[in-house]
């Protein structure tokens, strides 16, 4: 589930600027990597930040070059199987035939009140695969029980798997805080896998960012951070920052809140969690 610890492939980067998406996807200064504070929640569990429609149209304005004969991700499809309810997590999800993988990220990010964005983001973070996808990156697609120091468990392959176990995972850290490493407040993050690269602590503002850092559990050092397109060095982990950078190369800062201020704090996700729907008998 730990993402690989090469920098990003350049073949991403060229045509985020012409493709129609959501108002989000703006000019704007980069924003500075804050390892605490690396999403905002109303960026990471809004799961209407894109239609299926949308996510369709952005998967078709990628420069794709596959690596075998692996289809693009926009013209990729495959029959989707029925998911039960999953207690606090996930809805119900029908099977359906024949579905597009826009589709699939679409219902996926509904069902387990995941933004599609941070699903698109983490397809390419993993396995390049919106730009250069293959038969093995379809198997590994979101990075999913494949960790770092150990074989990828093979139960788990496939895209819909992959996308289904991610953001369900991603609801477990949020529903069940106390039972993973990374928590709000201060925390011990190693700067690699090796832990005798060191560590800091980092204090988490959100359960957003604790997420991201109990999938991905490592901070870019300053020398990965002095060089985020580069080789970096020998204790460089590019994941979170390159998580960080793709979001707000396609769709602006992911720090960004609508209507901060204004709304009710479950109007944009404060903590993981929209507001509780009412019957219409309720005021």
């Amino acid at each position: 589930m730990f993402p690989r610890l090469r920098p990003l492939a350049a073949a991403f980067a060229v045509t985020a600027a012409l493709v129609l998406v959501p108002a989000a996807a703006v000019a704007e200064p980069p924003t500075p990597f804050e390892p605490g504070d690396i999403i905002s929640d109303d960026s990471f569990f809004n799961p209407d930040a894109m239609t299926a429609g949308q996510i369709q149209h952005f998967l078709e304005g990628r420069s794709c070059h596959p690596r075998d004969a692996s289809p693009c991700l926009a013209d990729f499809r495959m029959d989707s199987p029925a998911q039960a309810a999953s207690k606090d997590r996930c809805a119900a999800m029908p099977g359906r035939d024949h579905e597009r993988a826009s589709s699939i990220i679409a219902r996926v990010a509904a069902a387990c009140t995941i933004s599609p964005r941070v699903l698109l983001v983490l397809l390419q973070k993993e396995q390049s695969l919106l730009t250069a996808p293959s038969a093995a990156g379809y198997q590994r697609a979101t990075g999913y029980a494949c960790p770092d120091t150990a074989a990828c468990d093979a139960r788990y392959f496939g895209f819909f798997n992959q996308v289904y176990r991610a953001a369900w995972q991603f609801r477990e850290y949020t529903v069940h805080p106390q039972d993973w490493r990374y928590r709000i407040g201060g925390n011990s993050i190693q700067y690699h896998p090796d832990a005798a690269c060191g560590a800091s602590t980092v204090r988490i503002v959100n359960q957003a960012t604790a997420n991201l850092y109990n999938y991905t559990p490592y901070q870019p050092n300053d020398e990965t951070l002095s060089a985020p397109a580069g080789e970096g060095g020998a204790c460089s982990a590019y994941g979170n920052l390159n998580f960080s950078r793709l979001y707000a190369e396609w769709f602006g800062s992911p720090l960004a809140v609508r209507y901060a201020g204004f709304v009710e704090s479950c109007l944009v996700y404060e903590g993981g969690f929209g507001c509780p729907q009412r019957s219409p008998l309720q005021p």
